[in-house]
């Protein structure tokens, strides 16, 4: 693996990143270089005042075309991850469990299972209609940012897609909606044949390895910091 370097000019440039890296975080985080922020044309990134928002209407586009995992995987920020790398990452994180058996050992609160049985059971649901569903809403329960960033650090939920409103001629307008699903029913078998294959330990190894060699800017605690 290759020195993480990247300059993003256009869509095709992130997707060809998630391909050739494996993890790609969209926002500067604790390693220095290692994210779509710090590599970005200022052109397509966005500015105060501005109308263009490029890299944030891509958004949806490269979680199609490449099939990636995104969400909060690192840092509690954003991360483009390929099904591949994503797939190792779920493995460590997760622990050897699937959520309902995390819930059965006491290792997950009531208020996260609520949660992650209403995606599974609506899936693909978008954010908004999610906390309608689990009661979120002004004068209801406290806690979905909290919860929902939870289950993307543990691998349980991810962002699928990002869904936009329409006008009445069917124009898109306003911010992406973000959209969640289980990785399971998101990357269908490929993920769940594979998610428990090695041991979380070995999984570890092969991401700390991975990181290692394309980040050899970064501190070991810097990259255990990422995986945490």
């Amino acid at each position: 693996m290759k020195r993480f370097e990247v300059y993003i000019t256009k869509k095709e440039d992130l997707t060809d990143a998630i391909r050739e890296y494996g993890f790609v975080p969209l926002f500067a985080n604790s390693i220095p270089g290692f994210s779509v922020e710090e590599n970005v044309d200022p052109k397509v990134w966005y500015s105060a005042g501005s109308s263009k928002w490029d890299v944030w209407e891509w958004k949806g586009p490269v979680i199609r075309d490449t099939g990636c995992a995104y969400g909060k995987f690192f840092d509690k920020k954003a991360v483009f991850a390929s099904p591949e790398w994503f797939t190792e990452l779920a493995n460590y994180r997760r622990d050897g469990y699937d959520f309902d058996a995390r819930f059965d050992d006491g290792l997950a609160p009531l208020r996260d299972k609520e949660l992650f049985d209403l995606i599974a059971a609506n899936e693909p649901v978008i954010s908004k209609d999610l906390k309608v569903m689990g009661d979120y809403v002004k004068g209801g329960k406290k806690g979905f940012e909290s919860i929902i960033t939870k289950l993307q650090e543990q691998c349980y939920a991810l962002i699928s897609d990002f869904v936009y409103e329409r006008d009445s001629k069917g124009n898109a307008y306003g911010w992406g909606v973000a959209e969640y699903s289980t990785p399971e029913a998101f990357l269908g078998e490929s993920f769940t044949q594979n998610v428990y294959k090695r041991s979380p330990r070995e999984s570890y190894e092969l991401l700390y390895e991975h990181l290692r060699s394309m980040l050899p800017q970064a501190t070991e605690k810097q990259i255990e910091r990422l995986l945490k």
